[in-house]
C-alpha cells in the first residue's frame, strides 16, 4: 500500500518517435495531453498509467489529497481523474467532494472526471452537481473511459481557448483608452460617448474636420466592442469611382467584366464578423447610396456578376466632414441612408477647440518620429510649445503630426526649437513646408544638416543618405 502522503508517480518517457492513438493522427509529443490520476490503490494507478500511456497521453499519477493538490498547483493539466474516497474503509465519497471544490477553486476550466464504484452511482450524480464534467464507474470500460476523457480534454481545451479570448478581448477594449489622448473639456462627451456606445454593435456617424481624428476614434469603437478580436476593415468611399464601387463593397466573380480574372471577395466579406470604417461617406455616389442602404437594412448582397446572395454581420462605422442633413436637404445624399448610418453621432472637435491637447499629442508624435528617424530628442523649448499652442492648426490632428515629423527631421539639437517648426500663422512669415516644393524641401534639408554639422560634408553626406558627390552636386545646384 502507498502511504497517505507519498507522490506516487511514474515518469513518461519521451522517445523520439511521434505517438499514434486509436483517435487521432500522430501528435507531436509537446501536444500530449497531461493527465492527473488520484487514487490510493496502486493497481489501478499502475492499470490507468499503462493504459493512457498506450493512447499517448503523459501521466502523473498520485494516491493521496495533499500530493494531488500539489501537482495541481504546481503544473497545468488536461484533465483529471479523481477517486473519491482515499481512508480505508470509507465510502462517503466526502473527500473526494472536498478535493473536487479545491480544484474548481484553482481552475474551474480544468475538467475533472470522478470514479466510482459499481454501487456508488448516486455518489458519482453529487460529484457532478459539484462541477465534476463526467464519471466513470469501476471496473471501468477501456473504450467508455477513453472515449470520456478525450471529449473531457477537447471540451477543456477549447474552454480554455475561450477564456484566453476573452481576456485578450477585454484588454483589447481597454487599449483605446491608453492610445487616444484627449485630456481636454471639449473631449470629455467624446470619450463618454466612446465608453456608452463602443461596446454595442450600434451604428455609428463620426463628424468632424479634415485631420480632426476620426480615424482613431472609429478605431477606438472597434477596440471597445465585443468584435475587437475580428477585423476591422477601412474603404475611403470617396476615393472610389462608381465604376469600381460595387466591386470594391461587394465583391465580383470571375468574369464579371473585362478585368476580372478570378473571384475577389468585397469589402462587407472581409469584415464580416467584424468593424466596416466608411470613411468619406458623404462623397458616395447617389446612384450607390441604394446599394449600401440595402446591405444596411438586410445583411444582404450579391457579388458583381453573381446572382447568388450573401450574408453579411458586420457593425459599420462611417466618418465625414460634411453636414450630411445638408447634403439631404440639398439631396445629394439619401434621408433612409443617413438614420441607418447614425443611429449614434460622435462630433469630433477642431483641435482649435481643444488647445490642451496640443502638448501631450505633440509629445506622443515627437516620441514616435524621433524613434523612428533615430535621433536623441528630448522635448520642446518654451519657444516651441508657445508656438505650438499660438497656432492655428487648419489642418488639426493630421497637421500636428506632420509638424512634428518635420521638427524632427530638422532639429539639430537634443530638443526642438521654434524655428524646427516652421510653422505658418495666418498673415505670419514662417514657411508652412506644405507650401514648399519638393526641390525648397530638399535645399531647406541640406541646409539644416550642413548647420547641424559644422561644413562637415562627410557628415552631412551620412545623415542624408547620399555619396559625398551627390551632396556636392545639390550644394551647387543650390547655391550653398
Amino acid at each position: 500500500m502507498i502511504e497517505s502522503e507519498t507522490i506516487a508517480a511514474w515518469p513518461t518517457p519521451l522517445n523520439e518517435e511521434r505517438v499514434r492513438t486509436k483517435w487521432d493522427e500522430p501528435l507531436p509529443l509537446s501536444r500530449m495531453p497531461k493527465i492527473l490520476i488520484a487514487d490510493d490503490q496502486p493497481d489501478i494507478l499502475e492499470a490507468l498509467r499503462f493504459l493512457l500511456k498506450a493512447e499517448g497521453y503523459q501521466i502523473d499519477a498520485v494516491a493521496s489529497p495533499r500530493a494531488l493538490l500539489q501537482n495541481a498547483e504546481r503544473y497545468d493539466y488536461d484533465a483529471v481523474l479523481l477517486d473519491l474516497n482515499y481512508t480505508r474503509d470509507t465510502t462517503s465519497g466526502k473527500e473526494g467532494l472536498d478535493l473536487l471544490e479545491r480544484l474548481r477553486r484553482m481552475d474551474a476550466s480544468l475538467p475533472v472526471i470522478v470514479m466510482t464504484a459499481w454501487g456508488s452511482v448516486d455518489l458519482a450524480v453529487e460529484a457532478m452537481r459539484h462541477g465534476a464534467r463526467d464519471f466513470v464507474q469501476k471496473p471501468w470500460d477501456n473504450a467508455r473511459l477513453l472515449a470520456t476523457l478525450r471529449t473531457q480534454v477537447e471540451l477543456g481545451s477549447t474552454l480554455r481557448r475561450a477564456e484566453k479570448l476573452q481576456a485578450e478581448n477585454e484588454i483589447l477594449r481597454e487599449e483605446w483608452r491608453r492610445d487616444l489622448i484627449a485630456e481636454s473639456p471639449a473631449m470629455k462627451p467624446v470619450m463618454r460617448m466612446l465608453a456608452r456606445v463602443g461596446p454595442s454593435d450600434a451604428n455609428v456617424l463620426i463628424t468632424g474636420e479634415h485631420g480632426s481624428g476620426k480615424g482613431v476614434i472609429a478605431r477606438a469603437l472597434h477596440a471597445a466592442s465585443a468584435r475587437a478580436a475580428q477585423p476591422l476593415v477601412t474603404v475611403n468611399t470617396g476615393g472610389l469611382s462608381e465604376g469600381v464601387f460595387e466591386s470594391e463593397l461587394f465583391g465580383h466573380v470571375k468574369g464579371a467584366y473585362t478585368d476580372a480574372k478570378a473571384d475577389r471577395a468585397g469589402r462587407f466579406e472581409l469584415a464580416d464578423g467584424g468593424t466596416l470604417f466608411l470613411d468619406e461617406i458623404a462623397n458616395v455616389p447617389p446612384g450607390q447610396q441604394a446599394k449600401l442602404l440595402r446591405v444596411l437594412e438586410t445583411g444582404e448582397f450579391e457579388r458583381v456578376g453573381s446572382s447568388k446572395t450573401r450574408a453579411v454581420n458586420a457593425r459599420i462605422l462611417s466618418a465625414t466632414n460634411a453636414n450630411l442633413r445638408d447634403e439631404v436637404e440639398a439631396g445629394r445624399f439619401r434621408e433612409d441612408l443617413l438614420y441607418r448610418l447614425n443611429t449614434v453621432e460622435i462630433a469630433i472637435p477642431a483641435l482649435r477647440d481643444r488647445r490642451e491637447d496640443i502638448p501631450p499629442l505633440a509629445e506622443h508624435f515627437l516620441k514616435r518620429n524621433a524613434a523612428k528617424y533615430r535621433k536623441d530628442i528630448a522635448g520642446f523649448a518654451k519657444d516651441a510649445t508657445e508656438a505650438l499652442l499660438r497656432h492655428a492648426w487648419p489642418g488639426n490632428v493630421r497637421e500636428l503630426e506632420h509638424a512634428m515629423e518635420r521638427a524632427v527631421l530638422m532639429a539639430g539639437g537634443g530638443e526642438i526649437r521654434e524655428a524646427d517648426l516652421f510653422l505658418r500663422m495666418r498673415g505670419g512669415d514662417a514657411p508652412h513646408l506644405e507650401d514648399l516644393s519638393l526641390e525648397e524641401m530638399e535645399k531647406l534639408l541640406i541646409q539644416k544638416a550642413i548647420g547641424r554639422f559644422d561644413g562637415n560634408v562627410s557628415r552631412t553626406a551620412d545623415a542624408l543618405g547620399l555619396s559625398r558627390s551627390a551632396l556636392y552636386r545639390r550644394l551647387q545646384r543650390y547655391d550653398l
